[in-house]
């Protein structure tokens, strides 16, 4: 498999987990600007954020408005320019962000491949959407070879 593939294929992985999991679903959007604040040197602005992400002002506060409903970060004003609001990490966000990592490294991990009773690995189709010879009819070739 290509390592293109193999990147999505582990992107999709963790999504899925993601999503099985109790708690928010974060947009694309939502997830970039949070992972921008809490892996970037701060100070965030909305400004900077919108530029660091190539994205209107707009959209950087909706998605801010989101996340901080959920408590993954918070607003203060800028006490040397009070012009300026700084977006600053929360413990939540952090909490957030350390289980979305796990989940990715979980999904790095190889599926089972039913040899030893768990559930058979997933097929992958390439990006066209054709199915590998190895996959079709659910028989798994190279296990014949």
């Amino acid at each position: 498999m290509s390592r293109n593939l193999q990147a999505l294929q582990l992107w999709r992985r963790a999504l899925v987990s993601s999503v099985r999991k109790d708690g928010p679903d974060l947009s694309a959007r939502q997830l970039a600007l949070l992972l921008t604040v809490f892996l970037t040197p701060p100070p965030h602005t909305v400004r900077g954020l919108a530029a660091t992400l190539n994205v209107s002002k707009p959209a950087i506060t909706r998605a801010l408005d989101r996340l901080g409903r959920l408590g993954y970060i918070k607003r203060k004003r800028d006490q040397e320019d009070r012009r300026n609001v700084l977006v600053q990490r929360t413990v939540k966000g952090s909490v957030f962000l350390t289980e979305f990592g796990q989940m990715v490294i979980d999904a790095e991990k190889p599926l089972p491949t039913g040899d030893d009773g768990g559930a058979p690995a997933e097929p992958v189709m390439d990006i066209s959407g054709v199915m590998p010879p190895s996959a079709v009819d659910g028989v798994r070739t190279e296990a014949l070879a």
